[in-house]
């Protein structure tokens, strides 16, 4: 077997591979020259250009070192016919769900009215909504969305979780399709997103939609960049030069459509946005090594594996 590794950390990954495989062969990208990309089995690979692509000509496989696969889909060298896995969960969900339970008390515990309180020397407390009346919507209930929507509802928080096709959760009230989702828009008070990045999903949080949220709601987008549609977005939460809020609370960012967040973006300087920079679900190293280097085996040795559609963009 013989792999090559793409990847900031490729030094790392590919020691560790060795370790882990010790019959594979493993080479770093910017290290292998023409033949031996051409002579590569798999590719490992995390947003790999499409030169590299290109000269992997020659792959049984392409192992996605992260859960988001839009960036290497939508490479125009991508071969169509070589199977694609991807990172699942591999201990991300965790800290997701840290970071989604931070946005939620955010919200829930008034800290958002009480920062703004500090800047004008405000002393005023707020009545505090309890949990069971505090009702989440998750969006996007795969490997990551499920353990978030889990932990939540574990935490006291009454959860809905929509998804394309129906799915059947303990403890979360499922729904799905169209009418789905604008039930659950209608009844939560914080939208949490962990969708997929496909050409259904993107601005799906858009004016109609964040129109159909209740008044004062807020959102938490630990996801994809691509699922907001960010006039729609500032619309909502008002004038940023205003102290009334506007129909959306606030709203917690980890994701944006270009990366690093331009400086010229509003939402850095909107009162009642944080932005954090794409760090919620960062990949822990050696879970994920476990898994893709029994991706690979499985992969070698031709077993069942569950791979990409690319069409649906997961």
């Amino acid at each position: 077997m013989k792999v090559i590794v793409h990847t900031d950390q490729a030094g790392q990954w590919q020691q560790a591979l060795s370790e882990r495989l010790p019959q594979a062969t493993i080479w770093k990208s910017q290290e292998a020259d023409r033949e031996q990309r051409a002579q590569a089995d798999f590719l490992a690979a995390w947003k790999p250009d499409e030169t590299l692509l290109r000269e992997c000509t020659g792959l049984k496989g392409i192992v996605n070192l992260g859960a988001g696969v839009d960036a290497l889909l939508g490479n125009p060298a991508l071969p169509r016919d070589v199977p694609i896995v991807k990172l699942r969960d591999a201990g991300m969900a965790e800290l997701i769900a840290d970071y989604v339970r931070y946005g939620l008390f955010h919200f829930q515990r008034d800290f958002d009215r009480y920062a703004r309180q500090q800047q004008q020397c405000e002393w005023r407390e707020h009545e505090v909504i309890d949990k069971p009346d505090w009702p989440v919507g998750v969006l996007g209930l795969g490997a990551i969305g499920a353990k978030v929507a889990r932990a939540i509802a574990a935490d006291g928080f009454p959860v809905l979780g929509w998804s394309r096709s129906h799915k059947d959760i303990d403890g979360i009230e499922c729904l799905s399709g169209d009418e789905g989702l604008d039930r659950l828009l209608s009844r939560v008070k914080t939208l949490v997103l962990l969708l997929p990045d496909t050409s259904s999903t993107r601005h799906i949080i858009n004016a109609e939609t964040l129109g159909k949220m209740r008044e004062g709601a807020s959102l938490i987008n630990p996801g994809r960049g691509t699922l907001i549609d960010e006039d729609a977005l500032l619309a909502a939460l008002g004038d940023k030069n205003q102290r009334q809020e506007g129909r959306l609370r606030g709203a917690l960012l980890d994701a944006f459509p270009t990366e690093p967040l331009p400086e010229s973006s509003p939402l850095w300087r909107h009162p009642r946005v944080i932005v954090t920079p794409h760090m919620a679900g960062p990949t822990p190293l050696s879970e994920a090594l476990d898994q893709v280097a029994a991706s690979l085996d499985a992969l070698d040795k031709g077993e069942d594996i569950e791979t990409v559609d690319p069409d649906a963009g997961y």
